[in-house]
């Protein structure tokens, strides 16, 4: 069974840094589009950030632009460095793949792997 595992997560100080992992099961994830996605408490999960399979194209919402920086390695690892966090980045960030050759990579419905989440606390 292919999974996804997110590790790294904590809490934090506002103006801190976090790097959160996302490990793939198979190394056939390295042909699929990542992205991470949160959901912060009484919220809808909402789009990160996500990268292309040959990690030439990244894409980062609008609320985490230059703060945070999505990678990947030449295997079955997928990273977001997070920086300069702030109180309203706390949320449970989410690891996601998707096997699909089209669609949204913003959109939730894209993606068709995922992962158990890892909690982000950032105290002001």
């Amino acid at each position: 069974q292919v999974q996804l595992v997110e590790s790294g997560g904590g809490l934090v100080q506002a103006g801190g840094s976090l790097r959160l992992s996302c490990a793939a099961s198979e190394r056939t994830f390295s042909n699929y589009l990542m992205g991470w996605f949160r959901q912060a408490p009484g919220k809808e999960r909402e789009f990160v950030s996500a990268i292309s399979r040959s990690a030439g194209a990244t894409y980062y919402a609008d609320s985490v632009k230059g703060r945070f920086t999505i990678s990947r390695d030449n295997n079955n690892m997928a990273y977001l460095q997070m920086n300069s966090l702030k109180p309203e980045d706390t949320a449970v960030y989410y690891c996601a793949a998707s096997s699909r050759l089209a669609g949204n990579y913003r959109e939730l419905n894209r993606y068709n792997y995922w992962g158990q989440g890892t909690r982000v606390t950032v105290s002001s």
